[in-house]
């Protein structure tokens, strides 16, 4: 019943927020917008979104071969496909579910397979963090308005952000010290202790991987197909032609930020923030922008639907 409430709850959410992309938009105009894209350039991005799966496999298997060193390139790949066409169905589940994939092809236990993913989740959260405040920083009369206008300014108003930081640090501290402090008089908290030891475990098979210098290029390459994969839709789209690759950049970073709302796939979510950035931005009208962020969210939707239900069919038939 819970997991239910929580699906109708992220739908409800991608569908508000799907409303808001298209309420304005002549469907006329938007499928000659459609039918004006480039669609060599569409399948380029889409090829590049696939090498980005196998990419993100290998920076995946550096941080599991410390726990299981007979972890193959190819089971990464799967676990990360079959996590990717999860995420379709309930928001961030695919996190756990390839999770379960390694556990079942590997030795290593799932809540230290667990640790690697937060740890490889929380590094991409960072370094997308550090390039868009380096774009926005670099190019602030450029991009420096928009975020301070139309991000941080309505968040602002509505919360104040410095009393949510510091009201979230510390309920995280007295949850922290309550489990601690009764893990061997509460099975609840003996549980949830084991879990969090298995996550440290995982977490600090960082620093026993062997040739960390390959996680940060694989994590270099990575970024520069996200970033060819918004450059090809960009140039794909002949009404787009006055951006340049900065502006495919930021788009790629600003797309980022759309996929972190919990909606099934950033459906909605991802519409609305390229779709309201590229108006406010670079004076696009919404309905031209949302033909950019439908067509680069459906291609690589496509892309990730194809290879996790290979990667799926592959995992299910191999003994």
């Amino acid at each position: 019943m819970k997991k239910a409430l929580k699906y109708i709850i992220s739908l409800s959410i991608a569908a508000v927020l799907l409303w808001f992309s298209f309420r304005d938009v002549e469907w006329a105009g938007f499928v000659e917008g459609v039918k004006a894209c480039r669609w060599e350039f569409i399948l380029l991005s889409m090829a590049a979104g696939a090498f980005a799966f196998w990419l993100r496999g290998l920076r995946w298997r550096q941080l599991l071969l410390p726990i299981d060193p007979q972890t193959t390139r190819l089971t990464t790949f799967n676990a990360v496909n079959i996590g990717n066409v999860s995420n379709f169905v309930f928001p961030r589940i695919g996190e756990f579910v390839r999770c379960g994939v390694i556990t079942r092809r590997t030795t290593a236990t799932y809540d230290k397979v667990l640790g690697t993913v937060v740890l490889e989740r929380s590094w991409e959260l960072l370094v997308m963090l550090l390039m868009l405040a380096v774009v926005i920083i670099g190019g602030f009369e450029r991009f420096g308005t928009f975020f301070l206008d139309e991000i941080w300014a309505p968040m602002s108003q509505k919360f104040n952000m410095w009393w949510v930081m510091a009201i979230a640090l510390a309920a995280v501290s007295i949850a922290v010290y309550l489990i601690w402090k009764f893990r061997d008089r509460n099975a609840f908290c003996a549980k949830v202790s084991g879990v969090i030891k298995g996550v440290l475990q995982g977490f600090s098979s960082c620093l026993r991987m062997e040739r960390k210098w390959l996680f940060f290029a694989y994590t270099a390459l990575i970024w520069m197909t996200y970033w060819l994969m918004a450059a090809c839709t960009m140039w794909s789209a002949p009404f787009l032609g006055h951006l340049d690759i900065v502006d495919a950049l930021f788009l790629s970073l600003v797309g980022g930020l759309g996929f972190a709302v919990p909606v099934p796939g950033g459906i909605g979510a991802f519409h609305f923030v390229i779709g309201l950035t590229l108006s406010t931005l670079y004076d696009v009208p919404m309905e031209t922008g949302i033909v950019y962020a439908t067509v680069s969210h459906t291609s690589q939707a496509i892309t990730q639907i194809l290879f996790g239900l290979g990667s799926y069919a592959y995992e299910s038939i191999k003994k």
